[in-house]
């Protein structure tokens, strides 16, 4: 698990300003998904995770709503970037498998394509030991018929079907809300899943 880690962070630390360019801002994200996460993050209590923040737009989204919210990465390059983009939020370099934070002390986690390169289960295990008993778990990623690896910009990631993401993370000792997916033109099928640590 440590040399995948080290590999994706690799390659992301080789294109982190091609890819903050690209997708850095939060002007870039779809109206739909900005509306899907301000609803799920309006019945959040407590100290909020963006986990795998890359260049903190979403961290700093959920701090305009006004939560207590903190955004880690492995990538040193994209918390370098969004602590001098967004001075007034916390920026930390960390990993989703280990938040470094007490148990049940969450009351929510931001996974938004941050669970792409690899299996998901350690980080969400990670998130359902750090979450409080009814804490919200926000996941976005690709989505597709079967779980196949594809060739991501950065490094390989994978297209996980929405049921069998769901299994994963309720089996990780969340309890599933909401499944959603779509495919905007010129992009990815995206999928969504919303959850409560149970």
């Amino acid at each position: 698990m440590a040399e995948k880690y080290q590999s994706v962070r690799a390659h992301y630390s080789a294109r982190a300003s091609e890819y903050i360019a690209a997708l850095g801002s939060i002007q870039q994200v779809s109206p739909v998904d900005l509306t899907f996460i301000e609803m799920w993050a309006r019945n959040l209590d407590g100290l909020v995770l963006d986990v795998g923040c890359g260049p903190g737009h979403w961290t700093h989204f959920l701090s305009s709503l006004g939560l207590t919210v903190e955004g880690i990465d492995p990538v040193p390059e994209f918390i370098s970037s969004a602590r001098a983009r967004y001075p007034g939020v916390r920026f930390t370099v960390g990993r989703g498998d280990d938040l470094d934070v007490a148990d049940g002390s969450l009351g929510g986690v931001l996974a938004w394509y941050s669970l792409i390169h690899g299996h998901p289960g350690a980080a969400l295990k990670e998130f359902a030991r750090s979450l409080r008993p009814g804490g919200g778990l926000a996941l976005g990623f690709f989505t597709g018929p079967q779980l196949a690896p594809f060739d991501h910009a950065i490094t390989t990631a994978y297209y996980w079907p929405v049921e069998l993401l769901a299994v994963e993370v309720e089996a990780a000792g969340f309890t599933v809300t909401q499944c959603e997916t779509r495919t905007d033109p010129g992009s990815r099928p995206h999928g969504a899943i919303l959850a409560i640590r149970s």
